[in-house]
This record gives C-alpha cells, structure tokens and sequence, in this order.
C-alpha cells in the first residue's frame, strides 16, 4: 500500500499550533480550562510569563509539564520583556504563511514509499 504525505494537511496542523498558543491574559488568552487568567488579572500582568514565580508555581505546572516549550518562553520573556517576545511570536507565526506560498509552488503531494 503506497502511503502519501499531504502538505496541505499538515500546513493546515501548524496553523492551528500556531493560533492554539496562549496570546496572555489581558490579550484574549487563556481559554475556558484556564485558571491563570485571575491570578495575572490580580498581579497586573498582562500573561504568567511576566510572573517571578511562573517556573515554580503551582497554577503554571500543568503547562509546564504537558508543554514544556513554555519554559524558553519564560527565559526569552525574562531576556528581552514580554513585548519584543510577542513580536518575535508574531513573526515566527508569518513563517506559516511561507508554507502556503511553498506548497503551492513547490511540492503539491509527496509520496512516501
């Protein structure tokens, strides 16, 4: 059985990535499950990533485990602030738009064998 890889597919994944990550709490974050938003809401803060506390909290350790990216988010946030983090997010988020430009030009499907 031939098995084929659809660009288009996974192009559609990494968008939904790409839109599925928190934005902060004072910028429409955090969904429904969240019980972060109160606590950054209370301290002023615009997302936990601005928090002191975020690598040791217990709020933050669900998304610690299960994501554990979050964590060069927090060192990146501590190195720069939290605004050149977001541009820096904003422009890593256009590289998904390049894939569309990429699929349509280059590579339509690629069969795997």
């Amino acid at each position: 059985m031939e098995k084929r890889f659809s660009f288009e597919e996974f192009r559609k994944g990494l968008e939904w990535f790409a839109q599925a990550q928190c934005t902060g709490c004072q910028l429409g974050g955090g969904g429904a499950p969240c019980h972060n938003r109160g606590c950054a809401e209370e301290n002023g803060l615009r997302s936990c990533l601005e928090c002191g506390e975020y690598v040791t909290c217990e709020k933050t350790a669900y998304v610690r485990e299960w994501y554990p990216f979050v964590i060069k988010n927090y060192e990146r946030v501590v190195e720069v602030g939290f605004d050149r983090h977001l541009e820096e997010e904003q422009r890593a988020r256009a590289g998904v738009s390049i894939m569309g430009h990429l699929e349509r030009r280059c590579c339509k499907e690629v069969k795997l064998s």
